[in-house]
């Protein structure tokens, strides 16, 4: 399928990239296509603006929705473009579409939107640290308010200029075990990016932002006692000989596959530490702090890279990793990441994919 393109008529210009925050400038324009009739059409980019529902779509009602976190970033000796690990977005984006009974999207056009996209707004990636966010979605919008399967579906990729993820840049983080409430739990969504699963997360990391943690960690929904995730990332702990982070699909269905956290994975290995997947303990992970035997602990992600984790709160108890600053695996990880993601670095070229320059048209 061939991609048009309608260029914005008079595009604006990029923000101050000192001034930037997450989630709140957009790219000009926007990647969109239909599913009618059993098939994809018209896959297209066109300037970024409003989408037209009917108030009975299925999203609006039964959350039939998914979509991704990319980014893409400048090589700051050349200017060219990269996007990292982009096929394994695409991947978990199917197989977050197939478990909330949508269509998938052929993995190529996928691609070619991103590609074309990406480089069509390309004055709009920052340099670094800064990036471009880019967030593919995918709707039911058929209007019908019986439960079931939409027949229609509209795929829509945005993009737009970041920063620091948490306010105050990389500080090591403060945060809360969350034993009230549950992210998900055994045969569930917990493995799909879907919005349901963040929207029933908004209330238990606002009251504990409110009582003045950065965020949360998600505890196992039937017991209570083993580290999931944190927030909306992944979260893993560092001992002197190994790295433990809860285990994701085949061994559990609860935890989101991250792509920072593969990455992650491969280079503790690359490192010469082991790469333990196995579901955290807490109070083995709050005794080992104590003692010393925890040396590090950081959160994982598309948005916030790889951040320290300085302090965990639970049941009233405060316990600090360490000294309660970045440690040294932890930042080894963060700028060998920093340094793929731009170009830089001997690290895995492979996981760096170079947008192609746009031809005029």
């Amino acid at each position: 399928m061939n991609i048009r393109i309608e260029r914005h008529p008079a595009p604006p210009p990029p923000p101050p990239w000192d001034k930037l925050v997450f989630g709140k400038h957009y790219s000009p324009h926007m990647f969109k296509m239909e599913w009618r009739d059993g098939a994809w059409h018209d896959p297209r980019i066109e300037p970024f603006g409003p989408l037209s529902l009917s108030p009975a779509a299925k999203v609006l009602h039964y959350a039939q929705e998914i979509f991704e976190g990319m980014k893409a970033y400048r090589n700051p000796q050349d200017g060219s473009l990269h996007m990292f690990r982009p096929e394994m977005n695409v991947a978990r984006f199917n197989r977050s579409a197939t478990r909330i009974s949508m269509p998938n999207v052929d993995p190529d056009l996928f691609m070619r939107a991103l590609e074309m996209l990406v480089a069509l707004d390309g004055d709009w990636v920052p340099p670094k640290p800064g990036s471009l966010y880019i967030r593919p979605t995918m709707i039911g919008d058929e209007p019908s308010l019986g439960v079931a399967t939409s027949a229609t579906y509209t795929f829509f990729i945005i993009t737009g200029p970041v920063g620091s993820y948490f306010k105050g840049g990389a500080k090591p983080l403060y945060l809360k075990a969350e034993t009230d409430y549950v992210r998900s739990a055994p045969g569930g969504t917990g493995y799909a990016k879907t919005g349901g699963n963040y929207a029933a997360a908004l209330l238990p990391i606002l009251r504990a932002q409110q009582e003045g943690f950065d965020q949360i960690i998600w505890l196992d929904a039937l017991t209570r006692s083993t580290v999931e995730e944190m927030g909306a990332m992944n979260i893993c702990f560092v001992y002197a000989d190994r790295v433990i982070t809860a285990p994701v699909q085949p061994v559990s269905d609860t935890i989101l596959p991250g792509v920072t956290r593969d990455s992650v994975g491969v280079l503790v290995r690359d490192f010469g530490l082991r790469w333990v997947e196995t579901p955290p303990v807490l109070a083995d992970l709050l005794r080992d702090a104590e003692s010393g035997e925890l040396k590090e602990a950081f959160s994982c992600g598309t948005a916030a890279i790889v951040t320290s984790i300085g302090r965990v709160h639970h049941l009233g108890r405060d316990v600090t990793i360490a000294d309660g600053k970045e440690g040294p695996v932890t930042r080894r990880l963060r700028e060998t990441l920093c340094a793929i993601h731009v170009g830089e670095g001997e690290w895995h070229p492979e996981w760096r994919h170079r947008v192609p320059v746009l031809r005029p048209v």
